[in-house]
């Protein structure tokens, strides 16, 4: 908003410590009557953020939204982040760095938040979302895209890859999918709306505040995603909430082929055996010490967890072939 294949799912176990940057090895001891060994060189200064081609384009959806995207670096599959509900694409730039210097990476503002144009939409439903980025993945020519969705942002990422027929290597959610079996029941639901309804902002505040962190989590990132969430629009995020409350995730599932992995927090089980049911090849990597935003609390962790995951799920690829496509009036 405010700032700037079932394979592939074994390397869930281990992944924490497996995939972590290695420390440096120490330094050899100098031998007795030798002269002490060099200091190591000075670490090279981090990389500039990597450099943007910023475009926009239509949604797919009837009210023809106008969707700001930026595109990072080269190579396919490339990585599309979905950001989640009342945030926006900055929520993903610890990401940038390290997998657009592998590939490349996409990021964009669903209608509504951020840069993305918000007069034309009045219908905030997962479906629209899923079809701004479906324009984001056409516009940018990309033929095989990994979608990666935090919260509502990997129901969003579903609802894009059933418009995106053979072109989605794998859906990854962050923090998210963990009991979409089962819908939450509306005795549950209806104070969260009423609440956000008289005052969304300190509703929304104490709702992210008091349950989208640990004690571990740093204060200063947690009231800066405080308050920038609590800043959205209630016209667009309350009817917004209430479409992603409402997901009936069994018949999206039913239309997609392709694997679905969710990076969680631990704080809540997720129930994985009924949403296997739903989709076979899910499976689901934890991250215990993090809250609801991994890639921001704890973004080295969570950048190995998935680098790991694409990685895998690119060397699987089979050869591409080209897609087929309907003749135009078809």
């Amino acid at each position: 908003m405010r700032t700037g294949a079932a394979s592939a799912v074994v390397v869930a176990c281990g992944l924490l410590v497996a995939c972590g940057d290695a420390p440096p090895p120490p330094s050899p001891a100098s031998e007795p009557g030798q002269p002490a060994a060099q200091a190591a060189p000075l670490p090279s200064p981090p990389p500039p953020q990597a450099s943007a081609r910023e475009a926009r384009v239509r949604s797919l959806a009837e009210d023809r939204s106008e969707i700001r995207y930026r595109v990072y670096g080269s190579g396919e599959p490339a990585v599309v982040f979905v950001h989640g509900w009342s945030c926006d694409s900055g929520y993903w730039d610890a990401q940038l760095n390290p997998f657009a210097s592998r590939g490349t990476v996409v990021t964009l503002d669903l209608a509504g938040h951020g840069a993305s144009a918000v007069k034309q939409r009045k219908d905030w439903s997962m479906a629209n979302f899923g079809a701004d980025v479906a324009a984001v993945v056409e516009d940018a020519g990309l033929e095989r895209v990994i979608l990666v969705g935090s919260s509502m942002g990997g129901t969003v990422a579903l609802e894009a890859a059933r418009r995106l027929p053979g072109r989605v290597v794998g859906v990854v959610g962050v923090d998210t999918f963990r009991d979409i079996a089962t819908p939450m029941p509306e005795e549950q639901t209806r104070p969260i709306l009423e609440s956000m309804r008289k005052d969304f902002a300190r509703a929304t505040g104490e709702l992210v505040g008091g349950r989208f962190f640990t004690d571990r989590s740093d204060p200063v990132l947690k009231r800066w995603i405080v308050e920038d969430m609590a800043a959205a629009p209630p016209r667009v995020a309350i009817p917004a909430i209430e479409a992603y409350l409402a997901m009936d995730y069994g018949s999206l599932l039913a239309q997609l082929d392709v694997p679905v992995l969710a990076i969680n927090s631990g704080g809540t089980p997720t129930d994985e055996a009924a949403t296997r049911r739903l989709e076979p090849r899910f499976r689901v990597i934890e991250l215990p010490d993090a809250g609801h935003f991994p890639m921001l609390e704890d973004p080295q962790t969570f950048n190995a967890v998935l680098a790991r995951i694409v990685s895998e799920w690119a060397r699987l690829e089979p050869a591409r072939k080209p897609l087929s496509r309907s003749a135009p009036g078809q």
